[in-house]
């Protein structure tokens, strides 16, 4: 719930490892460092961070020692992004001495966490990890909600009911359940921090290929418009993306889907944040943020991204000007 000593939240998006720039924005916030504790507080806000944290850039370390202290002093909270659970997975032998991972340690998925194995020492690594068990996979905070990538409420009872908490993973098994294809957690947690996708060629559709020539039946579901009613409202579909032999992918078809074929549209009246969907350049309305939902992921990792936050003042409908991004 809401807590009254608080004049508002400050969400802030994917860090990625970006120290640097999170120490910036937290002081352009108003957040300075507490004598005697070294974490980062404010005197009348509190930070929540989407989720990951990790992979890509250059300071892994200090962002976990940064964030991890504001958590543990209550000048921050935190949910869960598929970073961090891919981490627990990759490092999660099982079954135990077998030599296999929850996720499976190949070039791909290895190349992406590498600076994460980099930058931390092996105890540096358990420690963290531990803490990652530790994260809920979504906040709600009376007046405004927090999710990594799609708050949905399906997924989440599917959470509760299988794991009796928002924040399963202090127990392994559930970890390897949802791990495992065939169980209702494994969609659940696809969908809670990875966003939910649409089956194109179930509607006729040919696959395309996405910006690394793989070739794709799914899309991206744009969950937080609703005002999405047809398939090309829903998919989310870039003009970069071709036929499989290499034709501009046509325009997807603009007639009304029947409400029961799309489920994960928002539609309740508390704003909601999320990360994830690497946004790029200022908050656009319609694309980044709707009267109650709120991207704040603009890739803070990328040459020509920009670290962001939402300040939340109590206010029932997101604000453009309540954006605020590293200068």
């Amino acid at each position: 719930m809401t807590d009254p000593a608080m004049a508002g939240y400050d969400i802030i998006g994917d860090v990625y490892g970006c120290a640097a720039e999170l120490e910036a924005l937290l002081a352009q916030l108003g957040y300075e460092i507490a004598d005697g504790t070294g974490e980062y507080r404010h005197p009348s806000r509190q930070t929540v961070f989407v989720g990951d944290l990790i992979d890509r850039g250059p300071g892994q370390l200090r962002v976990l020692q940064v964030v991890k202290a504001m958590v543990d002093a209550g000048s921050a909270q935190i949910v869960m992004g598929n970073h961090e659970f891919n981490a627990l997975g990759y490092h999660h032998e099982h079954p135990a001495g077998s030599g296999d991972y929850l996720r499976p340690r190949n070039e791909k998925n290895t190349k992406q966490h590498q600076d994460f194995l980099d930058q931390l020492t092996d105890d540096q690594q358990r420690h963290y990890l531990a803490w990652f068990k530790t994260m809920p996979l979504w906040l709600d905070l009376g007046g405004l909600r927090v999710v990594h990538a799609c708050w949905h409420e399906e997924s989440m009872n599917v959470v509760r009911q299988n794991c009796g908490s928002r924040a399963p993973f202090a127990d392994p098994a559930h970890l390897v359940d949802a791990h495992d294809k065939g169980h209702d957690l494994y969609d659940a947690i696809e969908i809670l921090l990875k966003g939910p996708e649409i089956n194109l060629v179930e509607y006729g559709q040919p696959p395309y290929r996405d910006m690394g020539g793989h070739l794709r039946r799914h899309a991206r579901v744009q969950w937080w418009n609703s005002d999405a009613k047809t398939l090309r409202d829903i998919a989310v579909m870039s003009t970069s993306y071709t036929t499989a032999d290499g034709e501009p992918y046509p325009q997807l078809p603009d007639e009304e889907l029947p409400p029961g074929e799309r489920p994960f549209i928002y539609t309740d009246d508390v704003p909601v944040f999320y990360g994830h969907y690497w946004r790029q350049e200022s908050p656009t309305p319609g694309e980044d943020y709707t009267d109650r939902t709120a991207c704040v992921d603009f890739s803070a990792v990328k040459k020509d991204g920009a670290l962001t936050a939402y300040r939340w003042s109590g206010e029932d409908t997101i604000q453009r000007d309540n954006y605020e991004q590293l200068r």
